[in-house]
């Protein structure tokens, strides 16, 4: 499993006491006597990398070690695949949405895994990971599978009913720290107001490019310019002129606005990303996302097929702006 060193500089640490605040976890470090961090429960570290990086001089390090390759599930049986046939339908719409939207960046197949159900044949990360930067990498190939213990986000997993909630996160605190949020009532609400799935009923997360899943998807995300969104959005309402209302905050981007939304209400939903996908990705400021339930899928293909007969190129060549003389 996934093991952390923490190391600490007592020849860099200023004892500011930012580090122990900042961990959302309680427990794992501690402000010892002369008020420089002591590392009390090295074992409930996730590396999230929180710690270290609040820290205004770089005193605390976070290191991976032990056993990258040990699997807790070896000797569980693993899920059968979906069918030829089922793979290559999602191969196809892969292929049509890439090519009629110009996307740079794969569809992602995101699973959440039941508590009851077997995990899919598919490798877990070498080092913890947040969920958005597994997003991130299965936009560009990657398959994951992650259950908690290979989180580095205990926001996430809380989210995704995988874990409980630290306290800091469930009152809020920790994103007055951050300065994201000007008061613990503001944060609490943000909390409040945000979907969760109920405590372990869920077991892992599975994401994968839409081509190569072995699983059916509950909701598969979209990473592209507000311009390919807009498209992705009236491919939906081609047939019904259907408008959408859309839940977005800037808090918890990936599990609960481009995940859980979609999952939870059947509806697609947008987001634009939020501080921590951004801080702990390489998304460009350029990007954003959208969430579609896999069912509605079919409808996405058939609307932008349409949709790129005519509409799309015309839009795309500015056909209403005057030639400049």
């Amino acid at each position: 499993m996934a093991e952390y060193r923490i190391s600490h500089n007592p020849d860099l640490c200023v004892r500011c006491g930012l580090c122990v605040a900042f961990c959302p976890i309680p427990g794992i470090l501690e402000e010892g006597p002369d008020g420089a961090p002591v590392v009390a429960d090295v074992e409930a570290c996730v590396g999230c990398q929180t710690c270290s990086g609040n820290c205004p001089k770089r005193a605390l390090t976070i290191e991976a070690i032990g056993d990258a390759t040990f699997d807790p599930f070896a000797d569980e049986p693993r899920a059968e695949p979906i069918s030829p046939e089922t793979q290559e339908q999602y191969a196809s719409w892969q292929r049509i949405c890439m090519e009629k939207l110009g996307l740079r960046w794969q569809p992602i197949a995101v699973s959440l895994i039941d508590r009851d159900e077997l995990l899919p044949d598919v490798p877990m990360p070498p080092e913890n990971l947040r969920f958005c930067q597994a997003m991130m990498a299965a936009r560009r190939g990657a398959s994951i599978l992650m259950p908690p213990h290979r989180h580095s986000c205990p926001d996430g997993t809380s989210i995704f009913g995988m874990t409980g909630v630290p306290e800091k996160l469930a009152t809020g605190e920790i994103y007055v720290l951050f300065h994201k949020l000007v008061n613990a009532e503001a944060a609490a609400r943000m909390v409040a107001e945000r979907p969760t799935l109920p405590e372990k009923s869920r077991r892992a997360t599975y994401v994968a490019p839409l081509a190569k899943t072995v699983r059916e998807p509950e909701v598969v995300v979209f990473t592209g310019t507000p311009e390919q969104m807009m498209w992705l959005c009236m491919s939906m309402s081609y047939y019904t002129g259907h408008r959408f209302d859309f839940h977005a905050s800037g808090y918890n981007s990936m599990c609960v606005e481009a995940v859980l939304y979609p999952l939870m209400e059947h509806e697609p939903n947008i987001t634009f990303g939020c501080y921590g996908c951004r801080a702990a990705s390489d998304i460009g400021e350029d990007m954003m996302f959208m969430g579609v339930p896999t069912a509605m899928m079919p409808t996405v293909v058939q609307g932008l097929t349409e949709l790129a007969k005519k509409a799309i190129s015309d839009s795309r060549n500015k056909i209403y702006v005057e030639p400049i003389m």
